[in-house]
């Protein structure tokens, strides 16, 4: 009950292996970094033995996995005994477009799908094929599954999702709302209804993945209906180098006045702005915090000041859109470890019913607890994401049900 998890990027490849029948125990995990270029790296941690590091040039995707799985054999650092042992291989995939609303038994067709959609993540879905093509052809007897970041987010109702664009935008081209982030907002909610014994389908939610990548959800009876990010990961939120929630005007005022070409004004707003345009020290949120209050960086202390503003904007207009909250939940690299920026973002936010408890909050990293005090009308909890697992888990889900179908 093996199952490897893959979640490929353009060039990089990061695994788990987790063994499904005992507890969702993770056997291994590692990543290869600077895949098709000179000197990758790759970095192995098999459960209960010394971390193992290589450096050597990996072509491409498929001589990078074929790395991946003699680690995983290898009678020193390996975790299996033959590549039988796993039972499945689940692909976190970026976008599945209008197609996926669940993740998917990967086939032809599956396949297909993934590479129509290619135009609306097309940093994403390639390198995610490359992941799924390479698997077939060194191990095609294992079953592969599909776990989409749209698929939680295909049940935000039409008026949420659309664009107030030419209605033709979207017939035709399929410009619409999609969303990411699907797996995380959707384990880290059940995870705190779970631990708060709410039922799911009778709870409001917000959901702050907050990371170098961020996004909201709104969470209502179980499913999502609004997100912060779009049509692409630029949407919503203030990120780590992406702007987020942009006048459009602007940015066609600034490739006019700077003659950038499109792929420029891309770079701009992916790779230049956010966090990083604003503070001009770093990306990361440690870099800033300490220039902002350790040498009071002015730059910094205002990138702080902008990053939480916006989320408690999000917060403020998902209440209201829901007609109340009853649980607010912090997530991610941030979410789960900046305790300051949890404080921020829950300070006036007593309207909504929310009691913080800073007691509960100061120093609290990684770890699920319970932020607000106890007679807190809105719950709000940090809850530590994992995406590989609900890969894992929704891989389970897929296998199974195939094979019970080919059995019945």
């Amino acid at each position: 009950m093996k199952i490897l998890v893959l979640n490929c990027g353009s060039s990089s490849i990061k695994y788990q292996l987790i063994d499904m029948a005992n507890n969702a125990e993770l056997l291994a995990k590692g990543l290869l970094e600077r895949v098709g270029l000179k000197d990758s790296e790759f970095k192995h941690q098999p459960r209960g033995k010394d971390p193992y590091m290589l450096i050597q040039d990996v072509e491409n995707h498929e001589a990078g996995i074929d790395l991946i799985l003699k680690a995983l054999l290898d009678k020193n650092h390996g975790v299996i005994d033959s590549v039988n042992d796993i039972i499945a291989v689940g692909h976190r995939v970026a976008h599945g477009g209008e197609n996926f609303s669940d993740s998917a038994l990967i086939t032809e067709e599956v396949k297909k799908n993934i590479e129509d959609v290619i135009e609306l993540a097309p940093l994403h879905n390639p390198a995610n094929l490359k992941g799924i093509t390479s698997m077939q052809k060194l191990v095609p007897t294992v079953p592969q599954v599909a776990v989409f970041d749209t698929a939680f987010h295909q049940t935000i109702p039409q008026h949420a999702y659309m664009y107030a664009l030419p209605y033709e935008l979207y017939e035709n081209d399929k410009i619409r709302r999609y969303g990411f982030h699907g797996t995380s907002h959707k384990y880290v909610f059940e995870k705190a209804c779970d631990a708060l014994f709410m039922r799911k389908d009778h709870v409001k939610a917000i959901t702050c993945h907050l990371g170098n990548g961020a996004s909201i959800a709104a969470i209502e009876n179980g499913k999502s209906v609004d997100t912060s990010m779009g049509l692409t990961p630029v949407e919503g939120l203030m990120m780590g180098t992406r702007t987020g929630d942009l006048d459009l005007g602007a940015i066609l005022y600034i490739m006019k006045k700077k003659g950038l070409s499109t792929d420029e004004a891309n770079t701009l707003i992916n790779k230049k702005s956010g966090m990083l345009g604003i503070s001009g020290v770093s990306y990361d949120m440690r870099d800033i915090e300490n220039a902002a209050w350790k040498e009071n960086n002015k730059r910094a202390q205002l990138a702080l000041e902008m990053y939480t503003y916006r989320i408690k904007k999000y917060i403020g207009s998902y209440a209201a859109a829901m007609g109340g909250v009853d649980l607010i939940i912090f997530t991610g690299g941030v979410g789960e470890n900046g305790a300051e920026t949890r404080e921020a973002v829950c300070k006036g936010l007593e309207h909504l019913g929310v009691m913080f408890d800073p007691a509960k909050n100061n120093g609290l990293r990684g770890k699920l607890e319970m932020i607000s005090k106890h007679e807190s009308r809105v719950k709000v909890m940090v809850v530590p994401t994992n995406e590989e697992l609900v890969i894992a888990y929704d891989t389970l889900k897929i296998v199974t049900q195939h094979q019970e179908n080919n059995n019945g």
